[in-house]
């Protein structure tokens, strides 16, 4: 049994016209890293909501199926429970900021979920650090940018030390060489045990770091399976409207014309072995 077993979910907003999840199934295996892609409106968050327990606790609808996780079905779970072990971070980083000054936001998590006090100053200083903020701890939030606020949230969620950490575009905010480093700290994490839930734009950041891919089509789980297996489908993802990266695009035209050997390549170093082999 995976960390997260969902089963047969679907979930329509109150007053909605359409179900925004339809019979969603998925197991997700503890230290996994899956990456979750699909348009806009495809029920990428409202999935990410059902898994930390926001669907059903705070937002109201017609809800069918079950969310488990650790064994545990979140709707039989107060939010605070299902907190201690699943940590998030959403799209709206502002409306989850509680505190004035970057330090006493990292300290409300911890004091709240009853750390050792001798334990919470090496947590602030190595979360700071791992985010790459030591520099704001005594900044004032409503001084920060987009992507510091970010990096904020990202970081007092760290110092809590969840089992599953859940991300709705975290890099929405970021340049690039920022929403690298924050996938090169979260393969970090991943390599400790921790599971990596992230829902994100960037394909090419998620081929390259995910270990599973999962693309949303109008609430229905239209692909899934390992970066190099959903890749495979570049017809499917043009259908339903992704961008897959560049080199997935090259390498499937010289499948299409019949000079490669059928293999789609996710990342920059792959596509120059893959090249040099075709003109070999």
């Amino acid at each position: 049994m995976g960390i997260i077993e969902i089963e047969n979910l679907s979930f329509t907003y109150e007053h909605g016209t359409r179900p925004a999840l339809d019979g969603i199934s998925l197991s997700v295996e503890q230290g996994d890293f899956l990456g979750v892609i699909g348009e806009s409106g495809a029920g990428k968050s409202t999935l990410g909501h059902c898994i930390n327990g926001i669907i059903p606790h705070h937002y109201k609808g017609d809800y069918y199926g079950s969310v488990k996780v650790k064994g545990e079905d979140t709707f039989e779970l107060q939010l605070t429970d299902i907190s201690k072990f699943i940590g998030t971070v959403g799209q709206d980083v502002d409306s989850s900021m509680v505190a004035a000054v970057v330090e006493d936001e990292m300290l409300y998590g911890l004091e709240n979920f009853n750390v050792p006090r001798e334990e919470i100053e090496e947590r602030i200083n190595r979360a700071l650090e791992d985010v790459g903020i030591s520099n704001l701890r005594e900044r004032r939030i409503a001084t920060l940018s987009g992507g510091q606020k970010q990096k904020v949230a990202l970081a007092a969620i760290l110092a809590l030390r969840p089992e599953i950490v859940l991300l709705d575009e975290p890099t929405a905010e970021l340049d690039p060489v920022s929403s690298r480093q924050i996938f090169e700290l979260l393969e970090a994490l991943n390599a400790e045990g921790i599971t990596v839930i992230i829902i994100e734009q960037k394909v090419m950041l998620l081929t390259e770091f995910a270990k599973h891919l999962l693309v949303l089509d109008h609430g229905n789980i239209a692909l899934s399976g390992t970066a190099s297996e959903v890749l495979q489908q570049v017809e499917k993802m043009r259908e339903i409207g992704i961008n897959c990266p560049r080199v997935a695009h090259l390498s499937a035209i010289l499948n299409e014309r019949h000079v490669g050997n059928g293999k789609v390549v996710a990342t920059v170093p792959e596509a120059e072995s893959y090249v040099r082999e075709v003109l070999a």
